[in-house]
């Protein structure tokens, strides 16, 4: 790719913040910051783009981060009538939220460990307590009884988030880890929000800190068994993490043992312990193929070994661990997790010493075979279950079978869980190898988070048991019987049925006045499970009927599912969306002209594509560190995590057929003379994910050719990062933001009758 100004000079009027001029009305009006316009020409495959704005990339000049806040004065003044919405949707959530609360404690090794969040702290503190042993298993990994508000008897405080807070301009942890014998814990903290983070090491004895700190960590850490070392990984230039280290505590930084490096830009690396913590497992990989490489810790001298070559273009995962063989005895085995013949995925088990034969010769017991109506999201193990992940009619749920026979003829029957909603979303939230229980998150959209432990079946109890252990409080009158959750389907274009989640409060009457806001993403397999969210409740609360529009590219109908919304099918994704759209128009619920759009991140280049596809269909688009930017970004694989979207996208260095299809699609270049709907870019400084430069860019494009009178607005934070600032207050404060911009535009301000705090 070349590029080159095309005139030598800038053009244009300066950059400048919001001023004033004659309304239709007479009245002032704010005019919004017009940047400067320096013509670069982007030549590639044949093809020459002209972009007036790219010079805004120079995060470091200060005419850049002058107008950035003139962006944010002018969306200021654009929107200060939203303000008591804002206030009124703050105090809503506020009052919906024990501020003062904990999480449900977690055992590991011989301690419980938990979360305690203060009324009037923006931070989580961070506890634990001792754990008991008796002749009672399930006893032994039931819980402490805690209250809120009350230490536990014999609490250590490990981190308190406040206090590690005070004085930074933001604050988030990357991880963390304890050592076995629980005198040592490791955390790494960013207070810049670019996702860098410091590692610290402290003694839970003395509570001193060691002399051991590292910089410019990614997330992930763990000790080793012994505790005499801490795993970490860095991150390259462009983000991408390509190295897994090891630190020798109380020896210098700078002689960390590199355990592995990746080289390859389109590749990612992480790493965990298994499972019975015998080996480190290094994950290798892309969204198509991947590789597995074990060490052992009784053999490190051994080094790396592989599991399957990458050359297998194999996408899978792989756990060892000790299977009792027919005789009883515990034989060293693998698990695989794969897709192997299998688009949807399926498990199987191999003997290690299968491995040395090329792959089409080698012999894999199959534990679950492949489906089309199943997909297989993971597998892991404990010392007595196979713990299933998997995706059945859009819905994530949980399986387990026995490790006795598994793989053989005598395999016993999966068991799962079973719960009455018709949508709702139940996942492994934390399994322990010598546990006899597994921690579960359940969910719905109007079902508040729920932690259960389920025991694990043995001949007594062959169902297995859910327990029950907190279901997250919500205050202020809630009761879910004044809400809706249907699961509707739309058409699109070309015949394909996409199933809608519909959530709506229950008086709405089915008479075509209400206001509609239709939500996505649709990419990276990622899918938009059920959920409860407190902050929805707000805009349902103001007759938004909501839909959840599960698109192609997402991950809800199984493998086929993404594959029919990535590369160069990426254009089902946004038709999709606007096929959601649609049905909501003819519903008989809303006003077809009283729809709004909202999507973040791959969703926010969702929202530039509808914007640019279909203006007319929406009232306003709320577009989060939008991906609006793509092509530009994808193409130069030095910026940040660039080569690593080419397996969704495609490579459009390499490939002109990709280059044109993207184009073809992608926000930035094709915004057009349209009469725009209000439209609000939110985007943080540091975010290393979405660079600001991409809706900056965006907006100023959208200014120049939009034929209508709705403002175009971005709101930027200074100091947040991809997930925006830190701190559950200000976060609060930006969705109240959010969707204080949607019912404003939508006239959906006020309360219905008998609806919001009580």
């Amino acid at each position: 790719m070349t590029q080159t100004n095309a005139t030598g000079s800038s053009t244009g009027p300066s950059t400048a913040g919001p001023s004033t001029g004659p309304s239709a009305a007479g009245q002032l009006s704010p005019r919004p910051p017009v940047a400067r316009k320096v013509p670069l020409l982007r030549t590639h495959h044949g093809d020459v783009f002209e972009d007036s704005y790219e010079w805004l990339r120079d995060k470091e000049s200060a005419e850049v981060v002058d107008l950035l806040k003139a962006e944010n004065a002018y969306q200021e003044v654009v929107t200060a009538g939203q303000e008591p919405l804002r206030q009124a949707i703050f105090e809503e959530i506020k009052g919906r939220t024990q501020e003062t609360d904990l999480s449900v404690p977690n055992r590991k090794d011989g301690w419980w460990y938990y979360t305690r969040s203060v009324e009037g702290k923006e931070y989580g503190i961070q506890c634990r307590v001792r754990a008991q042993d008796s002749a009672d298993r399930v006893a032994d990994w039931t819980p402490p009884a805690v209250e809120v508000g009350v230490p536990i008897p014999g609490e250590e405080v490990l981190l308190d988030g406040n206090i590690e807070a005070e004085g930074k301009p933001f604050f988030a942890v990357g991880g963390s880890a304890v050592t076995v014998d629980g005198n040592l814990y490791a955390y790494a903290v960013d207070n810049a929000g670019d996702e860098r983070f410091t590692l610290r090491i402290k003694d839970l004895r003395t509570g001193e800190l060691l002399p051991d700190v590292i910089e410019n960590v990614f997330y992930g850490i763990s000790f080793s068994p012994d505790g005499t070392r801490i795993f970490y990984t860095v991150v390259d230039a462009s983000w991408r993490p390509y190295q897994v280290k090891a630190h020798v505590l109380g020896t210098p930084v700078t002689e960390d043992e590199v355990i592995y490096q990746e080289d390859d830009v389109a590749m990612w690396l992480g790493f965990e312990l298994s499972a019975d913590r015998r080996h480190l497992v290094l994950g290798i990989g892309c969204s198509e193929f991947s590789e597995t490489r074990l060490l052992r810790f009784d053999a490190p001298d051994a080094g790396l070994t592989t599991v399957i070559s990458r050359d297998e273009r194999i996408l899978y995962e792989a756990e060892p661990f000790l299977l009792a063989d027919a005789s009883g005895v515990p034989t060293e085995t693998i698990l695989l997790t794969h897709n192997k013949d299998a688009i949807n995925s399926m498990v199987s088990l191999v003997d290690p010493a299968e491995l040395a034969k090329p792959v089409a010769e080698q012999h894999w017991r199959t534990v679950v075979a492949h489906s089309d109506e199943v997909r297989i999201n993971g597998a892991g193990v404990t010392s007595t279950h196979l713990v299933l992940s998997i995706r059945k009619d859009t819905i994530e749920r949980v399986q387990v079978l026995p490790l006795a026979g598994l793989g053989t003829d005598s395999q016993g029957a999966a068991v799962e869980p079973a719960f009455e909603e018709e949508l709702y979303t139940a996942g492994v939230a934390g399994s322990d190898y010598d546990a006899p229980v597994i921690r579960m998150g359940y969910t719905s959209y109007f079902t508040p988070s729920r932690v259960y432990d389920f025991v694990l079946p043995t001949a007594e109890l062959p169902a297995g048991e859910l327990l029950l252990r907190k279901e997250s409080p919500v205050l202020g009158g809630y009761s879910a019987a004044d809400y809706v959750a249907t699961r509707e389907w739309a058409v699109a274009s070309d015949g394909t049925r996409i199933p809608l989640s519909v959530l709506r409060h229950a008086s709405v009457p089915q008479d075509s006045t209400a206001a509609g806001l239709v939500y996505g993403y649709g990419s990276y397999e990622l899918s938009m499970d059920p959920g409860f969210g407190i902050p929805r409740l707000s805009l349902l609360d103001r007759g938004i009927v909501f839909v959840i529009a599960h698109i192609r590219g997402g991950g809800e109908l199984g493998r086929h599912w993404y594959d029919d919304g990535k590369k160069l099918h990426k254009k089902n994704t946004f038709t999709d969306f606007i096929a959601a759209t649609d049905w909501l128009a003819g519903s008989g619920w809303v006003d077809p002209g009283r729809i709004a759009a909202m999507g973040g991140s791959a969703g926010g280049l969702l929202m530039g594509a509808v914007a640019n596809l279909a203006p007319e269909k929406y009232a306003a688009i709320v577009a989060a560190v939008p991906f609006v930017d793509a092509l530009t970004t994808i193409l130069d694989p030095e910026l940040p995590l660039s080569a690593l979207e080419w397996e969704e996208w495609g490579n459009p260095i390499t490939d002109p057929d990709v280059y044109r299809y993207m184009k073809s699609y992608t926000p930035y270049e094709n915004v057009r003379a349209a009469a725009y709907p209000k439209i609000a870019a939110v985007t943080s400084f540091n975010d290393t994910r979405v660079l600001y430069v991409e809706p900056a860019k965006w907006v100023q494009r959208l200014r120049e050719l939009n034929t209508g009178s709705e403002p175009i607005v971005m709101k930027i934070e200074m100091d947040g990062g991809h997930g925006g600032a830190s701190g559950r207050y200000v976060q609060w404060k930006e969705r109240a933001w959010d969707y204080a911009f949607v019912a404003d535009s939508l006239g959906a301000v006020e309360l219905l009758p008998g609806a919001g705090l009580k």
